[in-house]
């Protein structure tokens, strides 16, 4: 991968971009840009951000607005991963599941950085609810079948980067049995239009910094973040990566039999702990909440949620 970081930007001749913010860190892309100080250096090669953007242009461009990276029709499908941060399945009664439990979100549910996201009628019954996850973007090559005789490394070499997500759920069509019936209904609770907000920056997994007694294989594999969610302000979710139950090698071994991935995939990986469903009395999300979630060397994404 020949960029650390990748952004989609328009500069000062109006002109849309992809390119490589000229950073040192994910807190300094909305400092910098806020201030009028924020340049990156410009690739091209792929009218897609998951293609073979290899071919850089120029030295540096002046960063004049910055867009969403991964649209709608830049992302064949969300798939997720439920019940994955080991504190967030005692919080929620349950049983570690014995392999990945798998969930899918159409394109049409993937929003912007800063979007509004539109609660239709359906689920506004008061059981909205935040997940703040790390999601993983498949690059180039579609995958299958990544067997055990596959290197760790080879696995992650399928991987374009990682970003911030929120997998927006309505936990009454998910769980309450008037409406899901007797099994939890996953996927229409949480595939309406816009409930997979992410991030406007993706991050390669080889520009992650060292961490001491970690291995560089497990550190590309963004098991060293800390994930952060904020509603209005008040901290509701603060969970290292390292209590994934199933990595991110783990899910793609598991996920990718006898399934395709397709390029520009984006897997979400799981919520922690501190979801508004497991408190002792829930505090779910209403009409013009913000929803902030921050994963360190990844950046932020911050939703308003909006009645329609």
């Amino acid at each position: 991968m020949a960029w650390k970081r990748l952004i989609r930007f328009v500069d000062d001749n109006n002109v849309e971009n992809f390119g490589d913010p000229c950073i040192n860190s994910a807190d300094e892309l909305y400092e910098q840009l806020e201030a009028g100080t924020l340049y990156a250096v410009r690739y091209t090669g792929s009218t897609k951000p998951t293609g073979p953007l290899t071919e850089v242009i120029g030295d540096r461009t002046h960063v004049k607005s910055l867009l969403d990276l991964l649209r709608p029709e830049d992302v064949p499908i969300v798939r997720c991963i439920g019940l994955n941060y080991i504190k967030h399945i005692k919080e929620g009664g349950r049983t570690p599941p014995p392999y990945p439990s798998v969930f899918i979100k159409p394109s049409t549910s993937v929003a912007g950085h800063e979007e509004d996201v539109p609660i239709p009628k359906i689920a506004q019954d008061g059981t909205l609810d935040y997940e703040g996850e790390l999601a993983v973007v498949i690059g180039d090559r579609p995958i299958k079948d990544l067997s055990d005789d596959v290197s760790d490394e080879e696995v992650l070499s399928y991987v374009a980067g990682y970003m911030v997500s929120n997998d927006v759920s309505a936990r009454g069509w998910q769980r309450d049995p008037k409406k899901a019936g007797g099994v939890p209904q996953w996927c229409f609770s949480k595939g309406f239009d816009k409930f997979a907000p992410l991030g406007a920056m993706l991050v390669a997994g080889a520009t992650l910094p060292a961490v001491e007694g970690v291995s560089d294989t497990d550190v590309a594999a963004a098991s060293q973040l800390t994930l952060q969610t904020f509603v209005n302000g008040e901290e509701r979710q603060n969970t290292s990566t390292s209590d994934l139950l199933f990595g991110v090698i783990p899910i793609l071994r598991f996920c990718s039999q006898g399934t395709t991935f397709l390029p520009g995939t984006v897997i979400l990986t799981g919520t922690p702990s501190g979801v508004a469903m497991g408190m002792k009395e829930p505090r779910y999300l209403n009409d013009g909440d913000m929803v902030e979630v921050r994963i360190s060397e990844l950046g932020r994404i911050r939703n308003k949620m909006v009645h329609e």
